[in-house]
């Protein structure tokens, strides 16, 4: 099966949401929430990421999750990500239990496709506060891709992960996932990169982000993914969007959708005057409105 073949089939079991004037969306992929081990690249960015989650909430937002949320490549727990990433849970939950959380899967965490395994990892946390297990995405569906649907202007929106663009990361995923967790997990404490990986491998990024955006453009559709963990704005010329991840040095990245615009922000750490730290929402590039398509 081809790529485009494969990403095709990702939009045929869709979730259809409404686009509009006052909708609100927030996209955030690739935080490969982690144990809290060394190889736990979320970790040092999960301030940034609650920061964020708090604004999102307060102002209204729904939260798209567009795959390798949680890190199940490297790790076999669930249990241990959750326990670890509490807080970050918390928020989710709230956001879910508003009707504001829905979540697509990509290729580290492909098992979350299986209905069997959301219902018996994804129903409750252990809220350390509160000493007990509560409610956490009960009954949730793990999607492969989202429409936005412009019932309007017919402007619709396409969101997936992005790993149907390379085969080794979709069709042979299973393989990939044995080469991380036995082969290229220990190798990379030594500082040898994972050559399988579209987000470490800049030749086989570079690939991925060509025929993603080739997609869009023979299609004539909107395409926001992430996977190769590169934050990128589309033009008239390219309609292909990428929200970047969670776990890069300088910050997080996501793509907010309000006014039917599609912005690009950096949530990083910032210096006041008086050398004191604050958590910074940057805008990267320009905010492009979907009507310009």
């Amino acid at each position: 099966m081809s790529y485009d073949s494969r990403l095709n089939k990702s939009f045929e079991g869709a979730l259809l949401l409404p686009l509009s004037q006052t909708s609100r969306y927030v996209l955030i992929s690739d935080c490969h929430r982690g144990t809290g081990r060394a190889n736990d690249n979320f970790l040092k960015n999960e301030h940034l990421y609650l920061a964020a989650l708090k604004y999102y909430y307060q102002k209204g937002f729904t939260y798209l999750e567009l795959g390798d949320g949680d890190e199940l490549w490297e790790n076999r727990s669930i249990q241990s990500i959750k326990e670890t990433h509490m807080h970050s849970f918390e928020m989710l939950s709230r956001f879910y239990s508003q009707g504001r959380l829905y979540m697509v899967y990509g290729n580290h965490d492909i098992v979350k496709k299986s209905p069997s395994f959301s219902q018996k990892y994804f129903n409750s946390y252990y809220c350390g506060n509160k000493l007990c297990e509560l409610e956490l995405y009960p009954d949730i569906t793990f999607y492969p891709g989202i429409i936005l649907q412009d019932k309007q202007n017919k402007k619709d929106v396409y969101l997936t992960h992005g790993h149907q663009a390379d085969v080794f990361n979709s069709t042979f995923w299973f393989i990939s996932r044995f080469l991380v967790r036995y082969v290229w997990k220990p190798l990379e404490s030594l500082g040898i990169p994972d050559p399988t990986s579209a987000a470490k491998n800049h030749t086989r990024k570079r690939k991925t982000e060509k025929r993603l955006s080739a997609w869009a453009k023979e299609h004539s559709h909107i395409l926001i993914t992430g996977h190769t963990h590169y934050p990128m704005v589309g033009g008239t010329d390219s309609p292909f969007f990428n929200t970047g991840s969670c776990v890069h040095p300088a910050g997080i990245t996501a793509i907010e959708i309000e006014n039917r615009c599609i912005t690009l922000v950096k949530w990083s750490i910032g210096t006041r005057n008086n050398l004191a730290l604050y958590v910074t929402r940057e805008i990267l590039g320009n905010t492009v409105c979907i009507d310009e398509y």
